[in-house]
């Protein structure tokens, strides 16, 4: 080390603090052959902070900050902490807009940094990533270190926050270290330690559940029933952080997912009661799935004080399914037009007669909810939004009424003219719209009737119709439904196939859900029925923790 050529190689790895690598062990061999008065200085500041117990790497101020902000926000407790996770952003995002090695200079830490930032709103670019990163990098050259797995797991995440078309930085490695979880999974050793372990699970889970399809409840149970916190992994080396590692600090996640969970539990049985009393479960044609409805308001919308936002989302999400199967198999023509008239003369319904039970029991349910949920909303808002929930319950009952119009009488509609009715027919609008009253801001008659807000409803809602179209094909298929799948060949006259259909509109999902995302981070069933949502289901609302 002591010619000019190993020094200048050397002194290309030399921090702005003085260090090799921020590596005490690096810098000090160095200091051995070089005796640079910078390594010195370094080492001096190591030895006067942790006198012999001198660690692996130093310093980490950035990446334990940025470990705590990720470690609050898996076991679901960072709304307690809003103030000191803002405060930790903040400085992590002004050490990123000066380019600071104390972010740089290692891999996950930087890749974390990304994440958070881009996921909480701030403007970060991943052409950093790029720069910084080699983008051609091979993981298959990373081995199967740990050190490499939550690497490639980071890179993994960041990936999923693509946002822009032009990120093809984010693509690319999207893919790749997609690749190299999947065979680090593949190889995982049963005789391997519980850390590892744990972090093989923590990849599983990644890769099932992408950054759009995240239940954040369950991803905390889960966290929170792995308990691992005994020690953070730097390299080759376990630290052990005050902060985390204390039984008090692991009984508070604990205790806040058993208290929402009882506040949850009781909403629930309120529920039933409310089904009951409206007599939607004596409705032979419907499907019953209160269950289903209840447990996306509580992922949505956990605190215990929107508690409003989740009885709406849950009662609206099982009135539209009642409707959609009063559409679909449960009523005639005579029927549908009825509760169209009793909804078009809203003011004057009382004087109009329904037709059958089935008609005066779906109304009454529907009248007495937007009733209900108005009157509330009245407290947060200080408006009556009465005339909203009209209007958007009788535009969808029209968008379902146009669909049984077309199955009657055979027509087949353009791809075009299919999607302009079918993301209304959906039905999002009715259940995530007005829950949006009770959980934060005034919404302002302005604000609900802008472009922003119907464009952030039909692209939330044209991802959900197209993924329930493609996953959804053979069923309606067979049960002789055109969707969008079945038009999209229909439209090419054959000359495509259904595997080419669905990979056309599985991109067109992607690229909305692209632009959704960044919309909101810049200013063989119908998802009710597997055996693996009961058990999810049944671990958010139900099952205490252990």
């Amino acid at each position: 080390m002591g010619g000019s050529q190993d020094r200048k190689m050397v002194m290309d790895y030399q921090r702005k603090n003085g260090s090799l690598l921020n590596s005490p062990s690096t810098t000090a061999a160095a200091f051995s052959a070089l005796q640079d008065p910078n390594y010195y200085s370094y080492l001096s500041s190591v030895l006067q902070k942790f006198a012999n117990a001198v660690p692996t790497a130093y310093p980490l101020d950035a990446y334990f900050r940025l470990h705590m902000v990720d470690t609050l926000q898996k076991f679901g407790i960072n709304g307690h902490f809003k103030e000191e996770i803002s405060s930790a952003l903040n400085e992590t995002f002004r050490l990123w807009e000066q380019g600071n090695e104390e972010i740089f200079s290692d891999v996950i830490t930087t890749r974390m940094a990304f994440r958070l930032l881009r996921d909480d709103g701030y403007d970060v670019s991943s052409d950093l990533l790029a720069e910084v990163h080699d983008e051609n990098c091979c993981f298959h050259q990373f081995g199967g270190h740990s050190e490499n797995i939550r690497s490639a797991l980071e890179l993994f995440r960041a990936s999923q926050l693509r946002i822009y078309a032009h990120e093809s930085y984010l693509e690319k490695q999207a893919t790749n270290s997609r690749y190299f979880l999947e065979g680090r999974i593949s190889k995982h050793s049963t005789k391997a330690d519980r850390f590892r372990k744990n972090l093989i699970q923590e990849v599983a889970d990644s890769l099932k559940s992408p950054y759009h399809a995240n239940l954040e409840r369950l991803q905390s149970r889960k966290f929170i029933e792995q308990n691992n916190l005994d020690e953070i992994r730097i390299l080759k080396s376990s630290l052990s952080c005050t902060n985390f590692c204390n039984k008090v600090f692991l009984q508070l996640p604990k205790d806040d997912f058993s208290y929402c969970q009882s506040i949850h539990f009781q909403e629930f049985k309120q529920l039933q009661r409310w089904l009951a009393e409206c007599k939607l479960d004596q409705l032979a044609f419907s499907r019953q799935k209160l269950s289903y409805c209840y447990f996306w308001a509580a992922e949505s919308f956990s605190s215990p004080e929107l508690a409003d936002a989740r009885i709406s989302w849950a009662k609206n999400g099982v009135l539209t399914t009642v409707i959609d199967d009063f559409f679909d198999v449960g009523s005639s023509e005579e029927e549908q037009l009825n509760l169209i008239q009793l909804f078009d003369k809203w003011d004057a319904g009382k004087s109009i007669q329904t037709c059958s039970e089935n008609v005066h029991v779906i109304f009454s349910a529907v009248q007495d909810t937007i009733y209900a949920i108005a009157e509330k909303a009245c407290t947060w808002q200080d408006r009556n939004i009465t005339n909203h929930l009209v209007e958007i319950w009788l535009s969808l009952i029209k968008s379902m009424w146009k669909e049984s119009e077309m199955a009657r009488n055979k027509s087949v509609p353009t791809e075009e003219e299919y999607m302009d009715n079918g993301y209304i027919s959906f039905a999002l609008r009715l259940i995530v719209l007005p829950a949006l009253y009770f959980i934060g801001p005034k919404l302002s008659e302005e604000v609900i009737r802008s472009n922003e807000y119907h464009n952030l409803f039909k692209l939330m809602s044209t991802c959900g119709r197209l993924l329930h179209n493609y996953q959804g094909f053979q069923r309606e298929a067979e049960e002789g439904k055109l969707n969008a799948v079945s038009l999209h060949m229909l439209c090419e006259n054959g000359t495509i196939s259904k595997e080419d259909a669905i990979r056309e509109i599985r991109q067109t999902i992607e690229d909305k859900r692209r632009e959704l995302l960044r919309i909101v981070l810049r200013g063989d069933d119908d998802g009710f029925t597997s055996d693996d949502m009961k058990g999810v289901v049944k671990a958010v609302l139900h099952d205490p923790i252990d």
